[in-house]
């Protein structure tokens, strides 16, 4: 049966990627909906190619040219959140979630309460809203799919197992660019060097967040959520390689782990056809040509992101929502000029130390949190700047 798709961040990574697979097997999808921010002239080429229901850019400036674009076209053409989140509701059979930050919360949701199946590439939702989200998953009897590759590979050793069986699971991370850097040459890296990843090819923001180890540490919090086990049993190990992307241990000492080229298109594909699996173009793994896998602790002096994560995850509330608020506007600042590599996680601690409300209870009290957050360090960022 051809099943029904809708992918939101369509013209980023994830979602190209995602297309690309769509593309090599027309005949099993069809087109819901295709959103973007606001690359109006690569939604227009990915909404002629793949005929969508309807296309939707968040950005309303951008409307007026995706309008005038695709007026020749039957395609609906909308803007602005409430049309995310109204095409979101459309109920298709799946649901790419790769908008990236909380602006990928209310559809994402959204989504979720239709009672379909979801695959999550927003981590900065789940981190910030999980239990909220979690709650409305259980409540739709929705399918929560994990996109990133830890976490897809986590889901992909626990198939046959079960959660009470799991001794420890274990994230895996590249450690990024600086991961052989001191302290004193992490002071002088520049957005350029930031967003070079030796192993993925991914956006400004997560490449940033990678050479920090933010990155693994809200995957620490996401993984909280999505694989209960405990906090005491979940892990973090770098693996310069990126071909183990993670590890489950069972009650018995048997190991699993996942295995795999580091390219984004094998957890999508994963889940795009998930229970089955589909082809992809992805290079083969050739373990003969690596040679070894090396292995090593995180350095939480030099990466004191990791700490602030399991930190916040073990505190709950708003606690992991001000993080995730805080890190995304310390990103911008460096990767606008305004502050340094190491004042990111710095900053991070400072918006963590002095901001502490009550926990939300509802999403528009985390949206509130979310905002006051955003304001308190942005005013930091002012003050280093």
């Amino acid at each position: 049966m051809t099943r029904s798709i809708s992918i939101f961040g369509a013209t980023g990574s994830v979602g190209l990627s995602t297309l690309d697979l769509i593309r090599a097997n027309r005949a099993d999808y069809s087109v819901v909906a295709l959103t973007a921010n606001g690359n109006c002239d690569g939604l227009t080429r990915l909404a002629r190619e793949f005929e969508p229901e309807i296309a939707v850019c968040a950005d309303e400036k951008a409307y007026p040219a995706l309008k005038e674009a695709l007026a020749d076209t039957t395609i609906e053409t909308a803007a602005g959140e409430d049309a995310l989140i109204d095409a979101a509701q459309r109920g298709a059979d799946w649901t790419m979630a790769a908008i990236v930050g909380t602006a990928g919360l209310k559809p994402t949701l959204a989504a979720i309460e239709q009672g379909k199946t979801v695959a999550l590439a927003n981590k900065e939702s789940l981190v910030s809203a999980g239990a909220l989200m979690m709650a409305a998953v259980e409540r739709s009897g929705a399918t929560l799919l994990p996109v990133d590759s830890e976490h897809n590979a986590i889901f992909q050793c626990l198939q046959g197992g079960r959660l009470e069986q799991v001794r420890k699971i274990t994230l895996t991370a590249s450690g990024g660019p600086f991961r052989e850097f001191s302290l004193e040459q992490m002071q002088t890296v520049t957005p350029e060097q930031a967003v070079a990843h030796p192993n993925w090819d991914m956006g400004a923001k997560i490449s940033v967040d990678s050479a920090t180890m933010m990155n693994k540490g809200l995957e620490f919090i996401e993984a909280h959520h999505l694989f209960p086990v405990g906090l005491d049993k979940l892990d973090i190990l770098v693996h310069p390689q990126s071909v183990i992307h993670s590890m489950v241990e069972y009650a018995d000492r048997s190991t699993l782990a996942q295995l795999g080229s580091p390219d984004m298109k094998i957890p999508i594909a994963s889940t795009l056809a998930w229970p089955e699996r589909v082809k992809t173009d992805c290079q083969p793994l050739d373990l003969a040509t690596i040679g070894q896998l090396t292995f090593e602790a995180p350095d939480e002096k030099r990466f004191p992101a990791i700490r602030l994560a399991r930190d916040a995850a073990a505190a709950g509330g708003a606690r992991p929502a001000i993080l995730n608020a805080a890190n995304e506007i310390a990103v911008a600042a460096f990767l606008g000029g305004q502050i340094g590599f190491l004042e990111i996680a710095a900053l991070a601690d400072k918006v963590l130390e002095g901001y502490q409300p009550q926990t939300p209870e509802s999403l528009a009290a985390l949206f509130s949190i979310d905002a006051e957050a955003r304001q308190y360090a942005q005013e930091r960022v002012q003050e280093v700047a």
